[in-house]
């Protein structure tokens, strides 16, 4: 961390021993960022309650370049936040969590789905049940009648606008999933 963690202890008396247990959490946060600027970590004890335990919040805001990552616990003051250590790590670990997803998806590990392929249609057999697809960077691509989605082979046409997906059969490739779209659709 570039800057000194700060804790804060918010409605209760400081603890050294939790300060010290904080300390170890937010240090561990190092194996899963990289260049963690600063780390502030807020304890409160909202409620004094003579019955039940006191309750702990656990509010922790982690800066890395571009991004603020910020946690709150114990906002619906679960039980299992009568321990303060227990809060405290459930907090470190759900911010934990957040910055792994933050590491991926700078890594480009985020799953991205592909869209469809788009092409015209430039032959249509009716008698043969089958047709083919201009793709849109000129490939020509075979398709069966089955493979049309919502029983919609009738209503194409020679120049229909298709999405499909592509997929390699024995004789080439040919298209799946052949969708007809509709005269307001976004090319993507």
């Amino acid at each position: 961390m570039k800057l000194p963690l700060q804790i804060t202890f918010r409605h209760m008396e400081p603890s050294e021993a939790l300060e010290t247990n904080i300390r170890e959490h937010a240090e561990n946060l190092d194996k899963f960022a990289e260049n963690i600027m600063s780390c502030r970590v807020v304890v409160e004890s909202p409620h004094q309650h003579k019955n039940q335990g006191n309750l702990f919040r656990i509010g922790i805001d982690i800066t890395v370049p571009g991004h603020e990552i910020t946690v709150n616990r114990g906002r619906d003051l679960r039980q299992a936040h009568e321990d303060p250590y227990v809060a405290v790590r459930d907090a470190f670990n759900a911010a934990q969590r957040q910055l792994q997803d933050l590491t991926r998806m700078r890594r480009d590990e985020v799953k991205s789905h592909e869209a469809p392929d788009h092409g015209r249609v430039t032959v249509l057999s009716p008698e043969e049940n089958y047709g083919r697809i201009e793709s849109f960077d000129g490939r020509d691509i075979y398709f069966h009648r089955n493979s049309v989605l919502d029983n919609k082979y009738d209503s194409l046409e020679i120049g229909s606008e298709v999405r499909f997906h592509e997929e390699m059969g024995d004789k080439g490739p040919q298209a799946s999933s052949v969708k007809l779209i509709g005269k307001h659709h976004v090319v993507a």
